[in-house]
């Protein structure tokens, strides 16, 4: 399954499968504040954090407005 398929989606609804593609991977969500209280939607996916502030910054997102999470294993 291509992970980047997953960007936009909430990571507590997606299925086991998407689940296990992202296993390992990390993650980019928006970092929750008061003014935008944020649906916490995947918006970068990588092998590392910098390649999801890279890919943050090519799509002309502030990386500081992110947190960046490791995807966990099923199981």
């Amino acid at each position: 399954m291509d992970s980047s398929k997953l960007i936009g989606r909430v990571p507590e609804q997606l299925s086991l499968d998407e689940k296990a593609c992202l296993a390992g991977k990390w993650m980019a969500l928006e970092a929750y504040s008061p003014a935008t209280m944020p649906l916490k939607r995947i918006e970068a996916i990588g092998a590392s954090p910098l390649e999801c502030f890279v890919e943050l910054k090519r799509r002309q997102l502030d990386p500081r407005n992110f947190e960046i999470i490791l995807a966990k294993p099923l199981g």
